[in-house]
């Protein structure tokens, strides 16, 4: 449960957030193109597929987000000393 509190945090850490954006703005477009654009362009844009675009942009971020958060989590656990019994 620890882990899962850590990475919603994580969604709003400021060192995180830009590089969330820029993939979530990248990669959001190209998955917005591919599954949307006809329905735009034809005028056939529902409300649901309107709450689809937002999920859209939304999961990109919620995964690099999470990419980060676990990197970060590995990087501290490396890095804690290891304790060596006395002898």
């Amino acid at each position: 449960m620890r882990i899962v509190k850590g990475y919603i945090t994580s969604l709003w850490d400021p060192e995180l957030i830009p590089t969330g954006v820029k993939t979530a703005a990248f990669v959001g477009s190209l998955l917005f193109l591919i599954n949307h654009a006809p329905a735009l362009l034809r005028g056939e844009m529902s409300r649901e597929r309107w709450i689809s675009t937002a999920i859209t942009y939304a999961m990109p971020y919620l995964v690099n987000v999470y990419g980060q958060y676990s990197y970060r989590r590995k990087l501290m656990a490396d890095s804690t000393p290891i304790k060596v019994p006395p002898q």
